[in-house]
């Protein structure tokens, strides 16, 4: 899903709400979360899952076209956890791992 397939699906749902404020609404939601992460914050959304930074350490990487060493930077990268209920849910509408193929057979 997209961030306008989003939008859209919202403002459908919520036919009381313009469909600018419910650009508005998700547009501000993603900056909150943005600029808590920028802060060095943790993001927790019950039943959902939590957005942490984790921090990289600086290594020697290597270029794969040339098998060059190169130097990489030490950096924060956004890292997201998902929730128990979150997983629950997606268990519960996926098929099983391989089902298709034990069908087939």
């Amino acid at each position: 899903m997209t961030k306008s397939e989003l939008i859209t699906e919202l403002a459908a749902a919520n036919p009381h709400l313009r469909g600018a404020d419910v650009e508005r609404i998700v547009a501000t939601i993603f900056d909150e979360i943005t600029v808590a992460l920028a802060r060095g914050e943790r993001v927790e959304l019950r039943g959902f899952g939590a957005f942490t930074v984790k921090h990289r350490n600086a290594r020697t990487g290597r270029n794969p076209r040339t098998g060059e060493a190169v130097p990489v930077d030490e950096k924060a990268v956004p890292f997201f956890k998902a929730g128990k209920e979150l997983r629950e849910r997606v268990n519960r509408t996926q098929p099983a791992r391989g089902a298709a193929e034990r069908v087939q057979a």
